[in-house]
Formats: structure tokens, C-alpha cells, sequence
């Protein structure tokens, strides 16, 4: 995963956003969690966008496995994410609870993420 992100990298929808610093991939797992912790901590209040989606399936052989016997089964959906991309986008709420609710939702993420505003 090499270079920018070309696509997402400006806020499209929202007033606020959360954007990635580096290269990773996200599972849906990690999504759905600081998906969860914004909607936690705006108590349902604004709007939430999430802009990445899971689309690549990654898969795992068993534990203790003999090496051979083909590839494993489909494990868990990942979303390939490059810096610059815009994961999270909020709209109707103040800069103050946009911003702890994004730094929640940072921290559930294994990338180091920026917070930013629209001009």
C-alpha cells in the first residue's frame, strides 16, 4: 500500500471528519466499534458518515495446520486504507462534541488519525 489516498480525501458530506496519517487495513470489526463509540458519545445526536467499507476478504488457515492443502477459508473484510483518506464524517453537532467524539472513535482504530474541519 504505497502513496496518498486519490479518493476520499476531502470532507464530501459532514461539517467534521476523522482522517488517517498512514497505510493499513481496517477490519470491520474496528469499524463497527468506533462507529459505536461516535453514536455512544453524541447520543445519537447529528449525523455520522462512515466512508470506508470493507470489501477485501482476507483469509486464515486453522490452527495447527499442515503446511499445503490449498488456501484457507475467508476469515474476516477488510478496508484498505491509504493517508489522507476520510474515514468518519459528523454533521449537526458542535466542533466540541465532534471532536471527543472522533478522538473516541481514534482510539479504537490501529492507525494514528487527524481530526478536521471543514473550511
Amino acid at each position: 500500500m504505497k502513496g496518498v489516498s486519490t479518493r476520499g480525501a476531502i470532507l464530501e458530506f459532514g461539517e467534521f471528519g476523522l482522517k488517517a496519517e498512514e497505510c493499513s487495513w481496517i477490519t470491520a470489526r474496528q469499524i463497527e466499534s468506533a462507529r459505536k463509540s461516535i453514536v455512544h458519545y453524541t447520543k445519537k445526536g447529528g449525523r455520522t458518515w462512515i466512508r470506508i467499507f470493507p470489501s477485501l476478504p482476507t483469509t486464515k488457515k486453522p490452527p495447527e495446520t499442515r503446511m499445503g492443502s490449498g488456501k484457507g477459508d475467508i476469515f474476516q473484510y477488510v478496508a484498505v486504507v491509504k493517508p489522507g483518506r476520510i474515514m468518519f464524517e459528523m454533521a449537526g453537532v458542535t466542533e466540541d462534541i465532534a471532536r471527543k467524539a472522533l478522538r473516541q472513535a481514534a482510539n479504537k482504530l490501529p492507525i494514528p488519525t487527524k481530526f478536521v474541519m471543514k473550511s
